[in-house]
């Protein structure tokens, strides 16, 4: 198994006495992960899958005794899945409390759902923490230099979820039941959504607009919704982890785009399987597209597991200059421009934006240079 780079994160803040919660789509690896902690330790553990309809019985407002036989000697103790559960934050909190010793992982594939449930109950007892699909540098660390530069066209288009690296002669038809059978399945038993056909309408016109700025006035007319309905959907994409949106940078001048927003999928793989198009780079017109959202997707991972704290944006002018990727920390500013053909690396940073913001640094990443970027 792939090691992943959360593991140690998790594995330090181990027995401190707070609840460890990971997030992150299904199928990502989750699961997985705790085994990968828990399967080698000496301390006796039980794993909740609360998918489970006895787990989910159990664990909504149970009385006293049954948590008491509930956690009985276990030390650790794994809950997965736990946005299934109603209540669920308190449950916790109670079993923080009561059982001190005993170590709580919880992993959710909704934040919308868990939390809501949990923020509350476990202010200042827990650490949360996000779980994507392979990032470059776990790649690498597992597979080398060769294999990780020479996946990298079958990243871009079959994605980086765990079972598809691993298993990339049948990556087309598994990526694809990953999106049909997994990905939305929290977001199709909330009540709000009542037509999956409809987003099924929004997901590929979001799939198409990658890299561009979105309208939802124009994506409504589009697959005939209405503003408030598109705003809802997308809204719940993005806390069930399929898409993340990125907002224009502005210091309130008048030539910047105040408004409007980049939509990307957290994995290319997803992008692609949503619109059926899994033909080769050689093939394809959205290269460069599906390179920006690589890029981008891939620096995200890399900022969570390093813990590095920056704000992200885009920026783009009414005159049409843009930079695809702005990271900002401290009011100190980090632009980079995404291009996938190396031979068109020799850009400069705007003048009007180097004017503004005195950027830090300026990066163009291509597929020469992006581990240097992604500092492998």
């Amino acid at each position: 198994m792939i090691k992943r780079e959360l593991q140690q994160r998790i594995e330090e803040r181990l027995f401190k006495g707070k609840a460890i919660i990971v997030t992150g789509a299904r199928q990502v690896g989750k699961s997985t992960l705790m085994h990968q902690i828990t399967d080698n330790s000496a301390l006796k553990r039980l794993i909740l899958n609360c998918d489970n309809p006895e787990v989910q019985a159990l664990l909504t407002t149970p009385d006293s005794q049954t948590l008491r036989r509930l956690v009985a000697d276990n030390k650790i103790i794994v809950i997965d899945e736990a946005q299934q559960i109603a209540g669920i934050g308190m449950t916790l909190k109670r079993i923080i409390d009561q059982y001190p010793d005993t170590q709580l992982l919880i992993t959710g594939s909704s934040s919308l759902d868990l939390h809501d449930k949990l923020n509350e109950p476990l202010t200042g007892r827990k650490y949360d923490m996000k779980l994507y699909s392979l990032s470059t540098k776990e790649i690498f660390d597992d597979k080398g230099l060769a294999e990780t530069t020479g996946m990298l066209e079958q990243r871009l288009i079959f994605g980086s979820y765990p079972f598809i690296v691993e298993n990339p002669e049948t990556a087309a038809a598994d990526i694809s039941e990953i999106a049909d059978s997994y990905l939305y399945k929290d977001i199709l038993k909330m009540e709000e959504i009542r037509k999956p056909a409809l987003l099924d309408k929004l997901l590929k016109a979001l799939a198409f607009q990658i890299g561009s700025l979105v309208s939802y006035n124009e994506i409504a007319q589009l697959i005939g919704a209405d503003n408030k309905t598109v705003e809802k959907y997308i809204d719940l994409l993005e806390k069930c982890f399929v898409i993340f949106k990125m907002n224009g940078l502005s210091l309130n001048l008048r030539n910047e785009l105040k408004k409007g927003k980049k939509i990307y999928f957290y994995d290319n793989g997803v992008r692609n399987a949503v619109i059926n198009n899994f033909a080769p780079l050689k093939m394809r017109q959205d290269t460069g597209a599906l390179w920006e959202n690589f890029v981008i997707a891939e620096k995200m991972k890399h900022n969570e597991y390093t813990a590095q704290r920056f704000t992200t944006y885009f920026w783009r002018t009414t005159e049409g200059q843009e930079i695809d990727l702005v990271e900002e920390r401290d009011g100190q500013f980090y632009p980079t421009e995404s291009k996938w053909n190396p031979k068109m690396a020799n850009v400069s940073i705007p003048q009007k934006f180097n004017d503004v913001y005195a950027p830090q640094s300026f990066n163009v990443v291509t597929p020469d240079n992006y581990l240097d970027w992604l500092e492998i």
